[in-house]
């Protein structure tokens, strides 16, 4: 072959390759998936969500700063981005660890309740998003966060404002949000106890939902039978560290699990659990 045909040739090669990239680009559809991650941070709650729209949301962070080691097990190296962080309530084991995500990653709002808590590790935590300037949000009513087409997190509870109040329990006063896409809903309830779930239920809310992250680690605190048959899930997720030492999860609501059918996972025994939503069903990864 002559050096002026191969310099053609190449020429006619290099222009298919750069014609064939924007046809490729436009015509590649691919499905757009809600990945859910319950992320492994021992005795805690941390999830991380990633819609289908490509915001990364952060509801808790677990008791110290693994939730770190997990965010980079499952976020790529180079995407530093929480767009949405929430704090259900401000017990160390969901608190702590956001101390360091804000440290780490650009944490682009939050959410929380407003209530009065002095432990330490809270108090730093809102120190931190003071010195930061994020913008904080309330949350004192129910309200629906759009996140693209037919996918949305709605916050279901509180009902009324826990601003600058005291509580002789704090895990009733947890965000219990409800993660929907399409025909797919995951259904997260912090540590709200059974006061909580008899007062969702007495409302009326819709709570049915293929995946449930059991209230307060498995505790017989939560997980009552009424609420359970209004969930229905197909997956219970019970976020709980190994060999803890507050007997979670109850063997009683083990046994509640089973008798309706449901999978249960737990990050004590399967590590950081990944759900996969396409819209019109729920898988694991």
């Amino acid at each position: 072959m002559s050096a002026k045909l191969y310099k053609i040739l190449l020429i006619f090669g290099i222009a298919a390759v750069l014609l064939a990239v924007p046809v490729f680009a436009f015509s590649y559809n691919p499905v757009k998936e809600l990945e859910v991650d319950f992320l492994d941070v021992g005795q805690g709650d941390a999830i991380l969500i990633k819609s289908p729209f490509g915001q990364n949301i952060l509801v808790d962070g677990g008791p110290d700063s693994k939730v770190i080691e997990e965010l980079g097990k499952n976020l790529p190296f180079w995407d530093k981005r929480i767009d949405l962080m929430v704090l259900t309530h401000p017990h160390d084991d969901h608190a702590t660890g956001l101390i360091e995500v804000m440290k780490r990653y650009s944490v682009k709002k939050i959410l929380y309740t407003g209530i009065v808590h002095s432990a330490p590790n809270y108090l730093e935590w809102l120190e931190e998003i003071r010195e930061r300037k994020i913008p904080l949000v309330i949350i004192d009513r129910p309200q629906k966060i759009t996140l693209g087409d037919n996918c949305y997190l709605e916050l279901i509870y509180p009902t009324k404002s826990f601003l600058a109040r005291e509580t002789d329990n704090l895990n009733n006063s947890s965000i219990v949000a409800k993660l929907v896409y399409e025909e797919t809903k995951f259904l997260l309830i912090g540590d709200a106890e059974t006061e909580v779930e008899k007062e969702l239920l007495v409302s009326g809310t819709d709570l049915s939902s293929q995946v449930l992250k059991t209230g307060h680690h498995g505790s017989d605190t939560s997980s009552g039978e009424e609420f359970l048959e209004a969930v229905s899930p197909e997956f219970a997720i019970i976020a709980v560290g190994k060999d803890n030492d507050f007997g979670h999860p109850s063997l009683r609501i083990l046994k509640r699990l089973e008798r309706t059918g449901t999978e249960i996972l737990r990050t004590d025994l399967d590590g950081t659990i990944v759900l996969v939503s396409d819209g019109e069903r729920i898988s694991k990864k």
